[in-house]
Parts: C-alpha cells; sequence; structure tokens
C-alpha cells in the first residue's frame, strides 16, 4: 500500500503490564483451517477471489466439517477439513512492544516520534485482554468483531492466548546471559542506571537454581561474570553490575559476539537459554550493518537454541535495529525509561515468562470470499509470511512464552446483504521441546458483527482499537471508521473510568499529546488525508 506519509506520529508507553478487560462476543474452536494457493492480492491488502484447487473441484467442494486428520496431515498432528480458504494472511506471532514504549517517552519529551518507529501491532499487543487461557501449553483462539460505522467496514479481531505461569509451579531452569551497553552514550540518566536498577531486581527476583551471566561493551567486550548459578551467589551478581561504568564508543558487534559465545559455553541442557541485551542500540564502532549482526544471532539460535531478549533505554534509540535483531533471534523487545516500568519487566514478567509455550509460531486467516470484498491486516508487515510457508516448519516464526496474548487486527469490508462465515484463524506452533506441530482455529461470522464498536459492553475491543486507530495516525496511514484523536482520547478516558486502569489513562493521556503536538505543526504545502484509507 503506497501513502504519502503526511504526519509525524506521536506515540505513547511502554506497557508491558497488562490490561485485563471484558472481550466482544467471538468463539474459538481445535479445528484447523485448510490450505490452499494464496489468490492474487487487492490493491491496498485484500485479495482476489482464490484459485480453484488444483483437484479440479470447486472451492469448498467436497469438504465436510467433522472432526479427524486430514489426508495430508503430518504424522500425528490432528487437524479437521474445512471451507477452503478464499482470502489468505499469514504472519508470524510477535510480542514486542518496544514501539509503543518509545513512542510514549518521545512524547512525554514533547516530541513526535518518526513514522518508521511505529509499529501498530507493537501498540496493541501492549495491553493484554482476558482472552480465554487454554488448560494446555497451546494457545487458545478467539475471533471477534464489531462494525467500525464506515460503510460495510468492521474490525476483525483475532486474539491468541497462551496458559499462564505459575509462580510456585514447576518450570525448567533459567541461564540469563545480559548484555550492557556501557558506551559513552549510556551516561545520560535513565540509561546505564536503569539498567543497573533492572539487573538488581532480576537478580532478587530468579530462582536459586537460574545462572546469571554478565557481558559488559563499549569499544571492546568483557566478561565480567562467567554463567553462574545463583543460589547464594547474588552477593556477587550485585558487584559485578555495581561494578558496571561508562566507558567511549559502541560496538555492538562486540558486545553480542561475546554474549553469544560466553552463552554458547555456559549452555544449560533442560534450561532456558537466553541473551538479554540492554542497550540504546545506536551502534557507531566494529560492524554495524543490521545484516551482518543478523547472522551472528541467526547461527547461534540454531545452533544452540538460544534466543534473545532486547531492552531498550534512552531518549535516542535505535529502535529498528533492535527490533530486527529480536525478530532474527527468535525473540522479543521492550522498551523502559523509568522505574516502574522495569519492575513490571524484570520483576513481574521475566521470571515467569522465562519458560517457552512454542516456537516457531505463524498464524493464518482464511477469509471467505462469498462475504468479504476487502481486508487488511494492521501492522505485522515485517513479520508477514508467505502463505505456502504457513505448514512449512523449516520458516521461521516467533516464539511465545507463558502467560501471553498476541491480538491482530484486521480492517474488513463485506459485501452487501452478507451473511456467513467471515473468516477462520489458525495458529500453527511447535513443541518447544520436541518440536511437534500443533494446530489449533477459531471462526468468526457476521452475525459478531451485529454491534457498534463504539456501543457500550465492549471496552477490550475498543482498547484494541484505539491502540490501532492511534498508531495508524502517528505513522501517516488512516483507517475506515477512525474517530479523531481527541475522540479517541475520550474513549480510553471512558474505559479508563470502567476499569480503573492506570495503564488505561496512561494511552488516554498519550493520544491527547500528540493531538496537540500535530495541531501544533504547520501543515506542508500539499498535504491531504485521503477519503479512501486505502489510497
Amino acid at each position: 500500500m503506497n501513502r504519502t506519509r503526511r504526519r509525524s506520529a506521536v506515540l505513547a508507553a511502554v506497557l508491558t503490564a497488562g490490561l485485563v478487560l471484558g472481550g466482544c462476543a467471538g468463539s474459538g474452536n481445535d479445528t484447523a483451517a485448510d490450505h490452499r494457493k494464496p489468490a492474487p492480492r487487492l490493491p491496498g491488502g485484500g485479495r482476489t477471489a482464490a484459485p480453484a484447487p488444483a483437484d479440479g473441484r470447486t472451492a469448498g467442494q467436497g469438504e465436510g466439517q467433522g472432526e479427524g486428520r486430514s489426508a495430508d496431515a503430518p504424522e500425528g498432528e490432528q487437524r479437521a477439513p474445512g471451507p477452503a480458504p478464499d482470502y489468505l494472511s499469514t504472519f508470524a506471532l510477535d510480542v514486542d512492544t518496544a514501539s509503543y514504549g518509545y513512542a510514549r517517552r518521545s512524547l512525554a519529551e514533547g516530541r513526535l516520534p518518526e513514522p518508521s518507529t511505529v509499529r501498530p501491532e507493537e501498540f496493541v499487543n501492549s495491553f493484554r485482554p482476558d482472552y480465554p487461557r487454554p488448560a494446555d501449553d497451546g494457545f487458545s483462539v478467539t475471533v471477534d468483531g464489531a462494525a467500525t460505522g464506515a460503510d460495510g467496514w468492521s474490525l476483525v479481531r483475532v486474539g491468541l492466548a497462551t496458559r499462564d505461569a505459575d509462580r510456585d509451579g514447576e518450570r525448567p531452569p533459567a541461564a540469563l546471559t545480559f548484555v550492557v551497553d556501557v558506551s559513552g552514550s549510556m551516561g545520560e540518566t535513565g540509561r546505564l542506571d536503569l539498567v543497573q536498577h533492572s539487573l538488581r531486581l532480576a537478580a532478587d527476583g530468579l530462582r536459586d537454581d537460574d545462572s546469571i551471566a554478565l557481558v559488559a561493551f563499549s569499544d571492546e567486550a568483557e566478561t565480567l561474570l562467567p554463567m553462574t548459578r545463583l543460589g547464594d551467589a547474588r552477593g556477587r551478581v550485585r558487584e559485578a553490575v555495581d561494578a558496571l561504568a561508562v566507558r567511549s564508543s559502541t560496538n555492538l558487534e562486540a558486545g553480542l559476539s561475546t554474549g553469544y559465545d560466553v552463552a554458547a559455553a555456559g549452555h544449560r541442557k533442560g534450561a532456558v537459554n537466553r541473551v538479554v541485551l540492554l542497550s540504546d542500540a545506536l551502534a557507531n564502532t566494529g560492524e554495524t550493518a543490521a545484516d551482518a549482526l543478523l547472522s551472528r544471532i541467526e547461527g547461534q539460535r540454531r545452533e544452540h537454541g538460544i534466543t534473545l531478549f532486547g531492552v531498550g533505554v534512552g531518549s535516542e534509540y535505535g529502535d529498528e535495529l533492535m527490533e530486527r535483531l529480536a525478530d532474527r533471534g527468535d525473540g522479543q523487545t521492550t522498551y523502559i525509561s523509568t522505574r516502574d516500568q522495569a519492575r513490571k519487566v524484570f520483576v513481574d514478567q521475566l521470571p515467569v515468562q522465562v519458560e517457552p509455550r512454542a516456537r516457531d509460531a505463524k498464524a493464518q486467516v482464511a477469509f471467505d470470499r462469498e462475504t468479504v470484498e476487502r481486508f487488511r491486516l494492521i501492522g505485522y508487515e515485517n513479520r508477514e509470511v508467505a502463505d505456502e510457508d504457513f505448514r512449512d516448519d523449516r520458516v521461521d516464526g516467533g516464539e511465545i512464552g507463558a502467560g501471553h496474548t498476541v491480538t491482530a487486527l484486521y480492517a474488513v469490508k463485506t459485501r452487501p446483504g452478507a451473511s456467513g462465515r467471515i473468516a477462520t484463524a489458525t495458529v500453527r506452533w511447535l513443541d518447544p521441546e520436541s518440536r511437534a506441530p500443533s494446530e489449533r482455529s477459531g471462526t468468526v461470522g457476521t452475525q459478531a458483527l451485529g454491534a457498534r464498536l463504539w456501543d457500550a459492553g465492549h471496552d477490550s475491543l475498543q482498547l484494541s482499537a484505539i491502540s490501532a486507530y492511534f498508531a495508524e495516525e502517528l505513522r501517516g496511514g488512516s483507517l475506515p471508521g477512525a474517530p479523531r484523536l481527541a475522540e479517541l482520547a475520550a474513549y480510553a478516558d471512558a474505559i479508563r473510568g470502567r476499569s480503573g486502569s492506570a495503564v488505561v489513562g496512561e494511552l488516554a493521556e498519550a493520544v491527547r499529546q500528540a493531538d496537540r503536538l500535530i495541531g501544533e505543526r504547520p501543515r506542508e504545502e500539499g498535504e491531504f488525508r485521503s477519503s479512501d484509507p486505502y489510497a
């Protein structure tokens, strides 16, 4: 979709803590959508009608709805045949939230974030809807939606959730290698001092049988602490953290190379082995090209199963590089700028989310051509997967941990008078240990889209919509039925009033700040907003 990027962007906070709100009506089941050759795309993200299946049948002909394993299913994989998908959308799952956090930091300082740093899915996934949780280690699938008020347009939400971690229950031990940027730029208040505070919290919150290593880097990298069982070594960890001091330039290549070497040397079989990079990601020495850094991570990930968790800090922050590193490292990113946010990440989340629930997780949504005229996935552009690769388990997906939720929003235009199924959403993942594939699906029909989005009782869906509309405005786009920023802020205020959620209040304030800053910005010559959301 080609658009003139007209507006700078403003963003809002890091919401790594989740909000639990009631969801809209939706349905989920344990059947999987069948897979067909992808249809050509329509301009703006929709697709034309899918081609007929290769066996000569009319799409959907002769396909039942019963439970069972289809003829082409891999051995041991339970999959039920269903209606042939007409339009397909496929993407790797993502639980990053750094884009929202960094945008909120920018906004608090009175400046608009660059549109290229705004990723709508990270805004949406900064909040945690109360999707049903599965009893097993797979996913629940919830699909719901509502009409936006624009002619024929609705929002369809696909919600995925994993089982919460039991803080007092069994989990594998963690082997975490913290790689800390101590370059000159980290001397700014709210960078290295915040990182040190975060590491102290992590050392206090992890278990005795967990292990920690510490690597510091500036122009060179130094191992301050080899992989060490915490046990009674917490004092040594604190001493190493306290010794961190700002030095010179930023050689991210040296930091990552040494960090992964230390992680590989201290690799613990049966443990969750992870590199945690804490940096402003402003590399200026050594190899700074993303592709070369990424190839290093890719090799270590495949050889040792070591994943990457990127924690961004600083008012100037290399958002794109950190996000690409985490994607290639089969991990995730977040952004912190306050001690409260550090506590949410390193106390509330890190100790209980080290256990992976799924590896190489992907989602595919099949829209029905009889009811759907056009559709568009909001965000996930850099997580797109070829439709034919959905069931190719050699193709990288996302790693999802305990207690995670993943939300994808679609703008969907239905055909006039259409009735019936709108879409079937299927998630596919590999077991973290056996790498056996599994799938689970959910569906939604036109009856679920009868209510309007902003009617009472839809707080959870409204919050997802506010986040997506806000992000799209910040990156210079438009969506059908999008309210103005002042209206979005009012909707968020109303949700906060009903829920008492402070994080929703922070979202409302961020939207208001964005509205003020955009209103103050002189309009460039020739700038306009098209009435066509796909112009």
